[in-house]
């Protein structure tokens, strides 16, 4: 199983692909704001976990099928916390700040039921008069 840190480089490795065609060391180092000594540290332990395929002195990143998949979980609950702290009415700003440390440990049980809960509220128009009721609760509307 990976780490927090890893699955933080792992989720900057997937979004820098998929803006730009080659991740370099210090692309990752810019995105996450660590020193390059340590990015390539870190590289080298999800290569030898066989996350990423990576060689030293190339220029090129690239996420395995199995980092991929891990970077993709990695991504769906960030932006489910996020979905879910913004519904109650949480900025986006914030919300994006807590989902990142939230996104690391929760349980599985838990992100199951937020998915769950969040998927409910989406298929239900009816909801969101539940969701302003909670807002006028709350004083903020």
């Amino acid at each position: 199983m990976s780490t927090e840190a890893m699955e933080n480089y792992l989720e900057a490795i997937y979004l820098l692909a998929k803006r730009k065609q080659r991740v370099r060391i210090s692309d990752i180092s810019s995105a996450l704001k660590v020193k390059a000594p340590t990015v390539t540290e870190m590289v080298q332990k999800l290569a030898d976990r066989g996350l990423i395929a990576y060689k030293p002195y190339e220029r090129n990143i690239q996420l395995t099928v199995e980092g991929e998949t891990e970077a993709v979980k990695v991504m769906r609950r960030h932006n489910i916390l996020k979905g879910f702290l913004q519904l109650l009415g949480v900025s986006e700003e914030i919300a994006e700040e807590d989902a990142c440390k939230i996104e690391h440990h929760i349980h599985y049980e838990t992100m199951k039921r937020l998915s769950n809960f969040i998927e409910f509220i989406q298929k239900h128009p009816e909801s969101s008069k539940l969701l302003e009721s909670f807002r006028g609760f709350r004083g903020e509307k």
